[in-house]
């Protein structure tokens, strides 16, 4: 593996991000991604089965900051940021198909082959589109899995598409962002989580963004869940979909519609929680991901996990 130089941004905004002694910079399939690699079990080795975590939608990997180090005591944890996100440098078309082949890159370029793929929102639709493409057990939380219904299918992708295309909006969304209180009152309201003070400010210097924000709106521009709803029943790898029964962005029903068209899925429910419930209550998420390995056989037990 060969690394490469990090992005202007992150000596300054990434100065304290969370796991910032795991993060490291590759080069891999016309992508410079931000990675984090852990696995405290193995001292860094690759012994122990390598865990593949994708955040959502406008996040990064500090979206995963409570749930790796948990994570690493049994399993290799790679969490990245999704292209044209956080610290990654952005794809040219960021298709769902092109998101999953440049991951497929960066996991050859680590030498890794992943045991378990855990994804969240959107990263849930990359999640799957790559278990698609080589079997490998699959964990979602809260995942956008279903195309949006009726007439929004198409007005969502077409705004995002418009907006993208001018290049004032990005800087305009992210100087908004960058005014005191409101990411703090934007999350809730969005997603109806609840999370700590620093997940807020972690979600703030990334919408303060532009860079950022342009990538988020790329990825919804090209955004085409069709297809992948159309391919679920012939998933052939093990699939959990964990759910937070308050989550304003994508309602439970959705995981339990796929859940219903996936032979042998099984839903799980984190209870009153919201679209960031893997934020809300990280040690929950982990121990249903561990969950899922024991049940799938992967890995090996840890006490408290």
């Amino acid at each position: 593996m060969t690394t490469v130089t990090p992005p202007a941004a992150w000596p300054s905004l990434g100065r304290d991000w969370p796991n910032r002694e795991y993060s490291r910079f590759v080069a891999a399939g016309g992508v410079r991604w931000h990675v984090q690699l852990a696995n405290s079990s193995t001292g860094g080795t690759h012994a122990a089965p390598a865990v593949v975590l994708l955040h959502g939608l406008g996040g990064s990997t500090h979206s995963w900051r409570d749930v790796l180090p948990l994570l690493a005591t049994r399993f290799t944890v790679v969490a990245l940021d999704l292209p044209g996100h956080g610290f990654t440098s952005a794809l040219s078309v960021p298709t769902i198909p092109a998101m999953a082949a440049a991951i497929t890159a960066l996991l050859t370029e680590l030498g890794l082959v992943p045991a378990l793929i855990v994804g969240h929102s959107a990263g849930a639709v990359v999640a799957l589109r790559l278990s698609l493409t080589t079997p490998v057990p699959v964990v979602t939380f809260n995942g956008a899995l279903l195309p949006f219904p009726g007439i929004a299918a198409t007005i969502f992708p077409t705004v995002a598409k418009l907006l993208f295309v001018n290049a004032f909006v990005p800087a305009l969304a992210a100087s908004q962002a960058r005014r005191p209180g409101v990411v703090a009152r934007f999350l809730p309201r969005s997603t109806g989580s609840t999370i700590d003070a620093r997940g807020v400010d972690l979600y703030a210097r990334l919408f303060g963004r532009s860079d950022h924000v342009a990538g988020a709106l790329a990825m919804m521009a090209n955004w085409d869940v069709a297809a992948l709803a159309a391919d679920l029943p012939h998933l052939a790898a093990p699939l959990r979909l964990i759910v937070g029964e308050r989550d304003a962005t994508v309602p439970a029903a959705v995981s339990r519609d796929v859940a219903a068209r996936v032979p042998g899925a099984v839903v799980a429910s984190m209870g009153p929680l919201g679209h960031l419930a893997h934020e809300e209550d990280s040690a929950a998420a982990a121990r249903l991901i561990a969950a899922a390995a024991d049940d799938w056989g992967i890995g090996r037990s840890v006490a408290g996990l």
